[in-house]
């Protein structure tokens, strides 16, 4: 589904089309985005990469707290108590555990060795249902204390043993939100308000179309009575989960006495929501927008929109260069961007490697890359590129230069969601009616997309594909325009729902 690059010289390879997991490892060294820890199977988010989660943290929190929700803080270490109260929830992540079982070290022989064990081992924090529940049942005593609307900025832990960065790593950062309500209705309008807020910020913010839904039961969060989710397609074919939200019922406020004193004087268990998003929509905003030239940043998350890469020759005028870079860099600042805010302008002023700084910046998907020079001081103009056509190059004169580049970012955020837009509605097969047809598509086509069928509803006929690698991704909500007609595609019994099924990360 990628464009091939074969005929001209990349700024990465492999290229997209030559290995894709290969490609997105290479755009990601090559963005100096992140890198693998020296523990395993984790990452070292570096300043450019964790620029981006910064900017999506800082927009998204905006939108958390203008609903209502308030930040908290709690413990990355949970009682292992805590998780066996919900049978699901600890069956469901028991895999996945990290677990503290000693409380110092003591050197015997030379080595240092865990000595102390806990009377109670402690989970390192895989989520937060559990210990955010248990001060719950403390906070909560009457209705007049709810709802109850939290959301922590945190990190969590879940072993991984395929480790990829960004995608599925050990260690990870998220958002996740907690809520606690008096009756069903109000929890379960809290889980669709999340589950929209999520595909807004996925297609506004990052220019990440999705496919809105529940999730079948095999693929719900445990624990959880339904689980929604929003799926983008990759430009390999494949889904990628970007954000979930949970209905939990009363389950979670039922294992932690979560209960209060109604209006009528009834003692009744609150219902409960979570919903989470995390860092590996960075891996889903490269594997959406990049090119074989390395990362492309939809202007609303780069951290920079505008770099100015000042050409330094040595000379005597070096220095009124750099003046006049700065210049450009004000300039451009005095306008508005597509997030609303002043255009992020950035002056590269580092001495060394002015003929590379253009590419690092293009393969660090910057949107606009100026380059100042002698000439253009002299004629006070100002020449740049935009990402997403570094080939072509425009000039400005410098009292024209802030309002075309505000321009060109706006364009360039519609651009990058439109093309995403078409790929991801060219890349939905409609035409595939039988088990065995998606069977060989799933297991033979080169970058398979997203097959939308009828599914009968039998938890056999969910979890046929499987083998073939697919899953059910979700139930596309009304919202997403998404229906097809015909019988089940496993078994070719009456049908009454429609599934998208589709490869994952």
């Amino acid at each position: 589904m990628a464009e091939s690059s074969r005929h001209r010289r990349t700024g990465v390879s492999p290229t997209r089309d030559e290995d894709f997991p290969g490609w997105y490892q290479e755009v990601v060294r090559a963005a100096d985005l992140a890198e693998p820890a020296h523990v395993r199977g984790a990452m070292v988010i570096k300043p450019w990469g964790y620029g981006i989660w910064q900017r999506m943290q800082a927009r998204l929190d905006e939108e958390i707290r203008r609903r209502g929700h308030e930040n908290v803080y709690f413990p990355m270490l949970i009682p292992l108590s805590y998780f066996q109260r919900e049978a699901d929830h600890v069956a469901g992540f028991a895999k996945e555990m990290a677990v503290v079982t000693h409380h110092r070290l003591e050197e015997r022989d030379g080595k240092l060795v865990p000595a102390g064990e806990l009377a109670e081992p402690l989970v390192v924090r895989p989520t937060s249902e559990t210990i955010i529940g248990q001060s719950m049942a403390d906070w909560i005593q009457s209705y007049r204390d709810l709802p109850l609307l939290l959301n922590q900025w945190a990190n969590v832990v879940r072993w991984e043993l395929r480790p990829r960065i960004f995608l599925r790593t050990s260690e990870f950062l998220w958002q996740e939100g907690h809520t606690a309500h008096a009756t069903e209705a109000e929890a379960i309008e809290e889980t669709i308000g999340s589950h929209r807020m999520y595909q807004q910020f996925t297609e506004d913010f990052l220019a990440m179309p999705v496919i809105p839904g529940e999730k079948p039961p095999s693929e719900r969060f445990p624990g959880a009575l339904q689980s929604f989710s929003i799926e983008a397609m990759m430009q390999d074919g494949k889904a990628l989960q970007a954000g979930t939200s949970h209905y939990l019922g009363q389950n979670f406020a039922r294992a932690a006495d979560i209960s209060f004193l109604d209006s009528d004087g009834q003692r009744r268990h609150a219902y409960n929501t979570s919903w989470g998003m995390s860092t590996r929509l960075i891996g889903g905003l490269i594997m959406v927008h990049s090119d074989d030239d390395g990362a492309v940043l939809p202007p609303r998350a780069a951290p920079h929109q505008v770099v100015i890469v000042p050409i330094l020759r040595g000379g005597d005028r070096d220095g009124a260069v750099l003046e006049y870079a700065d210049q450009v860099a004000r300039a451009a600042a005095g306008e508005t961007g597509p997030d609303g805010g002043p255009v992020r302008a950035h002056t590269d002023r580092r001495p060394h490697r002015s003929a590379g700084k253009r590419w690092e910046w293009t393969r660090k998907g910057a949107p606009v890359v100026v380059e100042v020079g002698l000439r253009d001081l002299d004629g006070g103009q100002v020449t740049w590129r935009r990402r997403e056509d570094p080939g072509t190059v425009q000039s400005s004169a410098l009292d024209a230069f802030p309002a075309a580049v505000a321009a060109a970012l706006a364009e360039q955020q519609d651009l990058l969601y439109a093309r995403a837009r078409q790929r991801l509605a060219d890349g939905i097969r409609r035409d595939l009616t039988t088990f065995a047809a998606a069977q060989e598509y799933f297991r033979d086509a080169k970058n398979p997309g997203f097959v939308l069928a009828r599914w009968c509803g039998a938890p056999d006929c969910e979890v046929a594909l499987k083998p073939a690698g697919a899953t059910i991704r979700n139930l596309p909500d009304e919202s997403a325009g998404l229906t097809a007609d015909g019988p089940c595609l496993i078994c070719g019994q009456d049908a009454g729902l429609t599934a998208l099924y589709g490869l994952s990360y």
